[in-house]
């Protein structure tokens, strides 16, 4: 049986246009190296990719989603080019894969399998937000983002 590949967790722009100011240049390079990438969303994903790697012909790559809907089987099976030998890399859509997002799953189940997993340094948003709070970093906790959906209950006026 052939060695397993490395899943590389490539991290992400928290805001358009901004790539070439905060992600180092050994994201790109990486970027340019795979061709098999487990993302968060498809769309944004390519642009991004295109954006890092301009070389990248899109319609080569192979993306395969894993979003938070996702069942573990689709992760297992997420997994299966990765168990015979081939790169890959997650991307979220914002920030760093697998912190507060649907790629610690996938790595988790990597983990599990004795797949080695290389994180590459980025932007992160509970990062930043620990940074700028003026809060202990010694010692914190994140309970997770704050809901998208909106409640029933008060209406502002």
């Amino acid at each position: 049986m052939a060695a397993s590949g490395t899943v590389y967790l490539i991290p992400t722009v928290l805001a358009e246009d901004t790539a070439t100011a905060v992600i180092p240049a050994q994201v790109a390079q990486c970027i340019s190296g795979l061709s098999y990438f487990i993302v968060e969303n498809a769309r944004t994903a390519r642009r991004y990719i295109k954006t890092m790697a301009p070389e990248k012909v899109i319609e080569l790559l192979q993306i395969m989603v894993i979003d938070k809907n996702s069942s573990e089987a689709e992760v297992k099976k997420a997994l299966d080019p990765i168990l015979k030998g081939q790169n890959a890399g997650i991307i979220s859509e914002a920030g760093c894969p697998g912190v507060a997002d649907p790629g610690a799953e996938v790595v988790k189940l990597a983990h599990r399998a004795g797949i080695k997993v290389v994180p590459l340094v980025g932007p992160s948003s509970i990062l930043m937000a620990l940074m700028s709070s003026g809060f202990n970093g010694q010692s914190f906790a994140f309970h997770g983002y704050l809901p998208i959906e909106k409640k029933t209950g008060c209406k502002p006026s």
